[in-house]
């Protein structure tokens, strides 16, 4: 069973989970019952943080000690992913690399505010690595010069991931300006998260689960023990 925790990163795309099950975002404790449910492969692309514990490095490790493939990218998954990459994870897509490489180093970079389930997810904010590659492609479509280009990623960059909205980017503007920008802005998004997330949904389903190198034994330290995950609940 491979199993796929997705959220906002796969709002408004229609997705084969031919031969995959998909799960909501991940919290502490989900991939570890991903494990004892019998997944043979994880993926993880989103994931709470903030108003929730967030999944735990410990059981990205457990899995891989109990010789199930972990896969990473887009959002809390690239985070992971580059982490825990020295101990068999496998990180997918531009962003998991580029925070493996040290591109990126900010947790926020990812993040962004979106709704529940039942509204599909649906974000609310945009993440920062999403909105840059969007200024990027206004740029390279001549819609910015260099001085607006370098105006709006400064402020883009200064906006905390809650309030991090096109509308929110493009405040102060003349009001026709700020339009025209808006009306662009839509026809020119790009989402790398989105690209990263499927990579991990189309990498998943052609893999074969076989066990992960490491070299390596997984310690069931007393915070683990602690934290209840020995024996997560049986689905």
């Amino acid at each position: 069973m491979k199993i796929v925790f997705a959220g906002p990163s796969l709002h408004g795309h229609q997705i084969d989970w031919t031969g995959l099950v998909p799960r909501p975002p991940a919290a502490l404790g989900d991939l570890t019952q991903a494990v004892s449910d019998g997944a043979s492969m994880i993926g993880l692309i989103d994931g709470y943080f903030g108003w929730t514990a967030s999944v735990w490095h410990k059981e990205i490790l457990h899995a891989l000690a109990k010789d199930i493939p972990v896969y990473g990218a887009a959002s809390l998954g690239a985070l992971r992913a580059a982490e825990c990459a020295p101990f068999g994870m496998i990180p997918v897509g531009r962003i998991a690399l580029a925070y493996q490489r040290g591109e990126l180093d900010d947790d926020g970079d990812v993040a962004l505010l979106h709704y529940p389930a039942e509204a599909g997810f649906l974000p609310m904010t945009e993440p920062l690595v999403d909105m840059r590659a969007s200024l990027d492609a206004l740029r390279d479509a001549g819609v910015l010069d260099a001085a607006a280009y370098a105006h709006l990623w400064t402020r883009a960059h200064t906006l905390n991931f809650r309030q991090r909205t096109v509308a929110v980017l493009l405040d102060g503007l003349p009001a026709e300006r700020a339009s025209e920008l808006a009306s662009a802005y839509e026809i020119h998004r790009v989402s790398i998260k989105a690209q990263d997330a499927l990579e991990l949904v189309a990498t998943m389903r052609a893999a074969t689960p076989s066990a992960p190198h490491r070299d390596w034994d997984f310690e069931p330290s007393f915070p683990w023990r602690r934290a209840g995950l020995d024996h997560p609940a049986k689905g």
